[in-house]
């Protein structure tokens, strides 16, 4: 992907939007993928992990991605907020249900997937947790800080991992049951779209459709055994469908 710098960015007007150069975080991915559903094109802008990002603090106070710029409002970090301009500026079908229920159950399932205690926020910790253990590194205390890395926390990761893994597996066993191949619904939501993007935490995609670097790969590919056990087929088989038919490959980052 070719990426502007910041100062070419701020520059620009329409959307910005900044992803970690380089490597698939899930949560620039998600953004990718749902900006990319709804028809709203993007000018990708580069940050680079564990570095301080000055110049991105300086322009819109925040040194992580991804976060998305349109042009003078506030900038947008969270994935609710991010999902919910891709809805407002994009054509076609929406990525929300709209019945009440079937919206309010697609939001929550994205929520334990994108959200603050959710899967990737707990496979964060445990990536995490052999360095920031071992100390000595000013960047990753802050970043152990930000995401509250301790050893209570990396203990109960694995159990809330599964717990997600396994709801997800059945409700896509329930859709299954009715006839349907998504998650809500008879067609394709945000959940899926979330689910698939942070199926890479667990299950990467093979390296010739997604060419992470080793490292990362070794990271994410190396999960707990209450994780992984937790991790049903169905659900690989329906983020590769999901891939294929509606972000497509390979992935570009």
């Amino acid at each position: 992907m070719q990426y502007l710098s910041v100062a070419e960015a701020r520059g620009l007007s329409g959307l910005r939007l900044v992803l970690t150069a380089g490597v698939p975080g899930p949560w620039g991915e998600a953004a990718k993928a749902v900006f990319g559903f709804c028809k709203v094109p993007f000018a990708p802008v580069a940050q680079q992990a564990m570095a301080p990002n000055d110049e991105l603090v300086a322009w819109t106070g925040h040194r992580n991605a991804p976060i998305a710029c349109l042009d003078d409002a506030p900038p947008l970090t969270g994935w609710h907020e991010i999902l919910l301009l891709a809805e407002e500026l994009g054509q076609g079908p929406s990525l929300l249900p709209a019945d009440p229920a079937e919206r309010a159950l697609c939001l929550g399932l994205c929520l334990e997937v994108a959200g603050r205690d959710g899967l990737g926020w707990n496979r964060r910790l445990q990536i995490m947790a052999a360095p920031v253990m071992a100390g000595g590194n000013p960047a990753l205390d802050e970043l152990a800080r930000t995401y509250g890395v301790t050893r209570e926390t990396i203990a109960r990761a694995p159990a809330r991992n599964a717990a997600i893994l396994l709801g997800l597996a059945s409700q896509l066993q329930k859709q299954a049951n009715a006839g349907s191949g998504y998650l809500v619904g008879s067609a394709l939501s945000a959940a899926d779209l979330y689910w698939a993007c942070f199926s890479m935490m667990v299950a990467p995609l093979p390296q010739a459709v997604n060419p992470m670097p080793d490292w990362l790969r070794t990271s994410y590919a190396d999960c707990d055994p209450v994780t992984a056990a937790a991790l049903d087929p169905l659900l690989i088989a329906h983020r590769d469908r999901i891939y294929a038919e509606h972000i497509g490959l390979p992935l570009d980052y």
